[in-house]
Parts: C-alpha cells; sequence; structure tokens
C-alpha cells in the first residue's frame, strides 16, 4: 500500500491511501460477527484434527450440515469463524482444503501451545496487531488505526472516508456493506454497542483491550497511552513483523517511524511517544542485545544485530515466546 508520509503530510486525505495490484481490500466475510473468545481455538482444532492422518481439512468442514454441530453455533456464525481464523493467520487454503499456520501451532497446539485455550492478553493484543496491521482482510480495522487521526469520531464519518476510499482505488462497494463492516468492528472493540441477543452480549476477544471507548451513541475515542497489559514480547514482535514489510530499511530504524508511520506498533497499538519509547528501551535485556535503543543528539532510533537481522522471522518467533513466561 502507498500512502503520504505520516511524518511529513500531517492529517491524510482518502486518497493518499493507494492499494498495490497485490493486495486485496475487504469489507467483508465476517457475517457481522465480531472474534469470539473461543473460536480461534475451535477453528484450529477442527483442521488440525486431519493433521496426524497427513490431510488437510476438507474445504466442506466449515459448509457441511455437520459444521453446526460442530462448532456449536449456527450456519452464519460458523462462516464468520471461517473467516476470522483466516483473517488471523490461524489456518491456510492450501491443496483444496485447510490447514493450520505454524503461529496456529505455536499458540494452540494443545500439548506444546503457548496459550492453547486463548485465555492469555498476549493472544488477544496478538490477533489485534494482525487484523489492525494488514489491510488485506480486515481493510476497516487497518483504516481505523492508522487513518484515523483524530481522537474522536463518528462512525458515520468512518464509513464516509471508507467509500471514499474505495471509490480513490477504484473499488466498487456498496454503502450497505460498509457501513455493517464499520458496525462490526466498533463492536469488536466495544462490547456494549451490541444487541440484547445473547451472541451480541457475548464479550468480543478484542473488547478487553480497552482501545476504544463509547461517548455517545454515535461517537467514539482512542484509549492512547502505555497500555500495561501489552507484553513487551508482543510489541518486539510487531516491531519485526512491522520491520519486515518495509521495503529496504536496512539495520537502522527511527523511532518516529515506529511511533507514527502506517502500520507501526505505536499507531496500531496506540501508544504515545513516551510508552513506545519506554518499549523500545526496555528491548535490549529482553532481545538480549538483538534490538538496541540509542538516543545521542536527538536522534532517537533502534537497530537490529545477530538473529533479529539474519533471520528476522526466527527472532519474531522467539519474542513470541517470550511473551507468554
Amino acid at each position: 500500500m502507498q500512502t503520504g508520509d505520516p511524518l511529513q503530510s500531517g492529517i491524510p486525505s482518502v486518497a493518499m491511501i493507494i492499494f498495490s495490484p497485490d493486495q486485496r481490500p475487504q469489507f467483508s466475510g465476517h457475517e457481522t460477527f465480531p472474534l469470539r473468545q473461543l473460536w480461534l481455538r475451535k477453528a484450529y482444532d477442527a483442521v488440525a484434527h486431519y493433521r496426524p492422518l497427513g490431510l488437510k481439512a476438507p474445504k466442506t468442514i466449515f459448509s457441511e450440515d455437520a459444521a453446526i454441530a460442530r462448532f456449536g453455533v449456527g450456519k452464519n456464525m460458523v462462516m464468520s469463524i471461517r473467516f476470522w481464523a483466516s483473517a488471523c493467520k490461524i489456518i491456510d487454503e492450501v491443496d483444496g482444503g485447510y490447514g493450520p499456520t505454524p503461529l496456529a501451532e505455536l499458540i494452540f497446539n494443545s500439548e506444546s501451545g503457548l496459550d492453547p485455550f486463548s485465555e492469555q492478553p498476549a493472544t488477544t493484543w496478538l490477533m489485534h496487531w494482525i487484523l489492525a496491521s494488514d489491510p488485506n482482510k480486515t481493510t476497516t480495522w487497518y483504516f481505523l488505526f492508522n487513518h484515523v487521526v483524530h481522537q474522536v469520531f463518528k462512525r458515520e464519518e468512518l464509513a464516509s472516508a471508507l467509500s471514499e476510499m474505495a471509490a480513490e482505488n477504484g473499488i466498487r462497494i456498496s454503502a450497505a456493506t460498509i457501513k455493517r463492516d464499520v458496525e462490526c468492528c466498533i463492536r469488536s472493540y466495544v462490547p456494549k454497542l451490541g444487541g440484547d441477543s445473547p451472541e451480541e452480549m457475548s464479550e468480543p476477544l478484542l473488547g478487553e483491550l480497552g482501545l476504544l471507548q463509547q461517548n455517545t451513541k454515535d461517537s467514539f475515542e482512542f484509549r492512547r497511552g502505555a497500555k500495561r497489559s501489552l507484553p513487551d514480547g508482543i510489541f518486539a514482535y510487531a516491531l519485526l513483523d512491522y520491520w519486515q514489510k518495509m521495503e529496504g530499511t536496512g539495520s537502522v530504524m527511527a523511532f518516529d517511524r515506529v511511533a507514527h508511520d502506517y502500520g507501526s506498533p505505536g499507531r496500531v497499538f496506540k501508544l504515545d511517544e513516551h510508552a513506545v519509547a519506554d518499549r523500545l528501551m526496555a528491548l535490549e535485556q529482553l532481545s538480549k542485545g538483538q534490538l538496541l535503543w540509542t538516543e545521542q543528539a536527538g536522534i532517537r532510533q533502534v537497530t537490529r544485530k545477530g538473529l533479529a537481522l539474519s533471520d528476522i522471522e526466527k527472532a519474531k518467533n522467539t519474542f513470541l515466546k517470550a511473551a507468554y513466561v
């Protein structure tokens, strides 16, 4: 995705968000249901069941009649579970079927997983990072946490901005579809926004993060700050994941980019500058010298060394494991 530099251009207009040909913005698929607590584990269990047999789960696993009993929810919710498991990179569609991703095995494996029942804050923060740092499957999540620059916003304004962005990129999407997507996105973080049914009152997984609060019926506000439930390991994972997506950044990255750039940990986690600086200073000990924070002559930056430079994927997994210690 090409964008204007947020460090230079001030408040961006929606025209500045241009999707590249390989990106596929999406505004539907969740059937309007926010992600629930055990849905990712259910999806993992369903597809991992076939792994000992050396097989992929059949594509019909989420659509056949038995899926309702398998997942214990209605048909539309089963489709929602499939969407969220894919968007959160828990399942992959490969070779005409589904399989658990390496990330899913690391977290949900019943014998060796870091958080088999999705009970740890680290898992919730990780899922938020995945959803809000990538514009492909959850475009509204990415737009909300990266391109809405005002502290307070209204859902109608968010929907209007997304419609304008879609038009600028030649994406044909109905206003009603975007409105439903916006509603689902906000409900994912503001649980009380739902209706009176048991499904609507069920606590969304992301609601526990406290990233958004509802001020009035139509007005919402970002909650910025230190985010004490965010483990340093997840911040380090996100930093390297963001670094991995940036081409030609090398071994050194400026503080302002980590704190303010589109898709950066500072923006996605809604951390203020002090919180970002504190996190970066803590990384040297956590990473055993692989990530170094320096501040000299007013120049603040972080440097990658060792495994974080030579094998970023392996380093990410090391930091992810540290988040659950």
